[in-house]
Protein backbone atom coordinates (compact mmCIF):
# COMPACT_ATOMS: atom_id res chain seq x y z
CA UNK A 1 0.00 0.00 0.00
CA UNK A 2 1.73 3.14 -1.22
CA UNK A 3 0.90 6.39 0.58
CA UNK A 4 2.19 9.92 0.23
CA UNK A 5 3.06 12.12 3.19
CA UNK A 6 5.14 15.29 3.27
CA UNK A 7 8.61 14.78 4.75
CA UNK A 8 7.98 17.41 7.45
CA UNK A 9 5.22 15.19 8.83
CA UNK A 10 7.02 11.92 8.18
CA UNK A 11 9.96 13.07 10.32
CA UNK A 12 7.75 14.22 13.18
CA UNK A 13 5.47 11.18 13.15
CA UNK A 14 8.12 8.50 12.60
CA UNK A 15 7.89 7.40 16.23
CA UNK A 16 4.12 6.88 15.86
CA UNK A 17 4.63 4.72 12.78
CA UNK A 18 6.78 2.35 14.84
CA UNK A 19 4.33 1.84 17.71
CA UNK A 20 2.42 -1.43 18.15
CA UNK A 21 -1.00 0.21 17.75
CA UNK A 22 0.05 1.64 14.37
CA UNK A 23 1.22 -1.75 13.12
CA UNK A 24 -2.14 -3.23 14.16
CA UNK A 25 -3.91 -0.34 12.44
CA UNK A 26 -1.98 -0.73 9.19
CA UNK A 27 -2.54 -4.50 9.22
CA UNK A 28 -6.27 -3.89 9.66
CA UNK A 29 -6.39 -1.23 6.92
CA UNK A 30 -4.45 -3.42 4.45
CA UNK A 31 -6.82 -6.30 5.13
CA UNK A 32 -9.83 -4.02 4.63
CA UNK A 33 -8.53 -2.68 1.31
CA UNK A 34 -7.98 -6.26 0.19
CA UNK A 35 -11.51 -7.43 0.87
CA UNK A 36 -13.92 -4.53 0.36
CA UNK A 37 -14.26 -0.97 -0.94
CA UNK A 38 -12.53 1.51 1.37
CA UNK A 39 -12.30 5.29 1.10
CA UNK A 40 -10.31 7.29 0.36
CA UNK A 41 -8.12 5.45 -2.18
CA UNK A 42 -5.10 4.07 -0.29
CA UNK A 43 -2.64 6.48 -1.88
CA UNK A 44 -4.68 9.42 -0.49
CA UNK A 45 -5.03 8.30 3.15
CA UNK A 46 -2.46 10.90 4.25
CA UNK A 47 -3.39 13.53 1.65
CA UNK A 48 -4.05 16.14 4.36
CA UNK A 49 -0.43 15.75 5.51
CA UNK A 50 0.94 15.72 1.98
CA UNK A 51 -0.78 18.96 0.92
CA UNK A 52 -0.23 20.92 4.15
CA UNK A 53 3.33 20.65 5.50
CA UNK A 54 3.77 20.82 9.28
CA UNK A 55 5.39 24.26 9.31
CA UNK A 56 2.65 25.74 7.11
CA UNK A 57 -0.29 24.72 9.33
CA UNK A 58 -2.27 27.75 10.57
CA UNK A 59 -5.72 26.20 11.03
CA UNK A 60 -6.76 22.64 11.87
CA UNK A 61 -10.27 21.57 10.88
CA UNK A 62 -11.27 18.25 12.39
CA UNK A 63 -14.01 16.01 11.05
CA UNK A 64 -15.08 12.52 12.09
CA UNK A 65 -14.32 10.20 9.19
CA UNK A 66 -14.11 10.33 5.39
CA UNK A 67 -17.19 10.53 3.21
CA UNK A 68 -18.28 6.96 2.58
CA UNK A 69 -19.84 7.15 -0.90
CA UNK A 70 -18.01 6.38 -4.12
CA UNK A 71 -15.84 9.16 -5.53
CA UNK A 72 -16.22 11.56 -2.62
CA UNK A 73 -13.33 11.10 -0.17
CA UNK A 74 -9.82 12.12 -1.15
CA UNK A 75 -8.05 12.46 2.18
CA UNK A 76 -9.19 15.96 3.16
CA UNK A 77 -12.04 16.24 5.64
CA UNK A 78 -15.24 17.77 4.23
CA UNK A 79 -13.69 18.00 0.74
CA UNK A 80 -14.86 16.32 -2.46
CA UNK A 81 -13.18 16.22 -5.85
CA UNK A 82 -14.34 18.45 -8.71
CA UNK A 83 -17.63 17.42 -10.22
CA UNK A 84 -18.95 15.63 -7.13
CA UNK A 85 -22.15 17.12 -5.67
CA UNK A 86 -21.67 18.73 -2.26
CA UNK A 87 -22.56 16.44 0.66
CA UNK A 88 -24.85 18.14 3.22
CA UNK A 89 -21.98 18.95 5.61
CA UNK A 90 -19.96 20.73 2.92
CA UNK A 91 -23.05 22.54 1.66
CA UNK A 92 -23.64 23.80 5.23
CA UNK A 93 -20.01 24.94 5.56
CA UNK A 94 -20.22 26.94 2.34
CA UNK A 95 -23.60 28.35 3.39
CA UNK A 96 -22.10 29.61 6.68
CA UNK A 97 -19.13 31.16 4.87
CA UNK A 98 -21.50 32.85 2.44
CA UNK A 99 -23.75 34.15 5.23
CA UNK A 100 -20.91 35.31 7.49
CA UNK A 101 -18.49 36.69 4.92
CA UNK A 102 -20.67 37.39 1.90
CA UNK A 103 -18.56 35.06 -0.24
CA UNK A 104 -20.28 33.21 -3.08
CA UNK A 105 -20.58 29.44 -2.82
CA UNK A 106 -17.76 27.99 -4.94
CA UNK A 107 -18.44 25.80 -7.94
CA UNK A 108 -16.18 23.05 -6.60
CA UNK A 109 -16.13 21.29 -3.25
CA UNK A 110 -12.43 20.49 -3.58
CA UNK A 111 -10.72 22.11 -0.58
CA UNK A 112 -7.18 21.41 -1.81
CA UNK A 113 -6.62 25.17 -2.10
CA UNK A 114 -7.39 25.52 1.62
CA UNK A 115 -4.84 22.81 2.45
CA UNK A 116 -2.18 24.54 0.37
CA UNK A 117 -2.90 27.77 2.29
CA UNK A 118 -2.23 26.17 5.68
CA UNK A 119 -5.51 24.50 6.63
CA UNK A 120 -4.95 20.95 7.86
CA UNK A 121 -8.19 19.17 6.90
CA UNK A 122 -7.97 16.23 9.30
CA UNK A 123 -10.49 13.51 9.98
CA UNK A 124 -10.18 11.77 13.35
CA UNK A 125 -10.48 8.49 11.43
CA UNK A 126 -8.63 8.44 8.10
CA UNK A 127 -10.39 5.51 6.41
CA UNK A 128 -13.94 4.15 6.16
CA UNK A 129 -15.78 1.24 4.53
CA UNK A 130 -17.95 2.14 1.57
CA UNK A 131 -21.45 3.01 2.74
CA UNK A 132 -20.61 2.51 6.43
CA UNK A 133 -19.96 5.76 8.28
CA UNK A 134 -17.88 5.23 11.41
CA UNK A 135 -16.81 1.73 10.39
CA UNK A 136 -13.11 2.34 11.12
CA UNK A 137 -13.60 4.18 14.39
CA UNK A 138 -11.91 2.56 17.36
CA UNK A 139 -9.30 0.80 15.21
CA UNK A 140 -6.39 3.09 16.10
CA UNK A 141 -6.83 6.14 13.89
CA UNK A 142 -7.95 8.27 16.83
CA UNK A 143 -4.74 7.43 18.71
CA UNK A 144 -2.77 8.55 15.66
CA UNK A 145 -4.72 11.77 15.08
CA UNK A 146 -4.53 12.61 18.80
CA UNK A 147 -0.73 12.29 18.49
CA UNK A 148 -0.83 14.63 15.47
CA UNK A 149 -2.78 17.22 17.45
CA UNK A 150 -0.45 16.85 20.45
CA UNK A 151 2.56 17.34 18.21
CA UNK A 152 1.07 20.50 16.70
CA UNK A 153 0.24 21.82 20.18
CA UNK A 154 3.75 21.19 21.48
CA UNK A 155 5.65 22.65 18.51
CA UNK A 156 3.40 25.37 17.13
CA UNK A 157 1.79 28.49 18.61
CA UNK A 158 -1.26 30.46 17.57
CA UNK A 159 -3.03 27.65 15.74
CA UNK A 160 -6.79 27.77 15.32
CA UNK A 161 -8.70 24.51 15.81
CA UNK A 162 -12.19 24.07 14.34
CA UNK A 163 -14.21 20.95 15.14
CA UNK A 164 -17.12 20.37 12.77
CA UNK A 165 -19.62 17.56 12.67
CA UNK A 166 -20.50 15.52 15.72
CA UNK A 167 -17.71 16.90 17.93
Amino acid sequence: MEVRIDTSWKQRLQSEFGKPYFKELTDFVRLEYGRTAIYPPARLIFNAFDLCPFDKVEVVIIGQDPYHDYGQAHGLCFSVVDGVPFPPSLRNIFKEISNDLGKPVPASGDLTRWARQGVLLLNATLTVRAGMAGSHQGKGWEVFTDAVISRLNSEREGLVFILWGGY
